[in-house]
């Protein structure tokens, strides 16, 4: 797996929990939602992006995106 998979696979599975927290407890989770959309929005047009360094910190091989 490569940073950029991994990077996406993380930012779905927050999307996902936070629709599910915001269905079961309070819609207030989908604020959580907007800041993993507005920070992948960010990283596309920065390529910064604090998860992809800490993969590859942890020795994840990097991808075309976050090299």
């Amino acid at each position: 797996m490569t940073v950029d998979r991994a990077v996406m696979l993380f930012a779905g599975l927050v999307i996902l929990a936070s629709v599910a927290l915001a269905l079961v407890h309070s819609p207030w989770w989908l604020l959580l939602t907007a800041f993993v959309g507005a920070n992948m929005a960010q990283a596309a047009i920065t390529g910064f992006c604090p998860l992809a360094i800490l993969l590859k910190k942890l020795g994840v091989r990097p991808g075309a995106a976050f090299r």
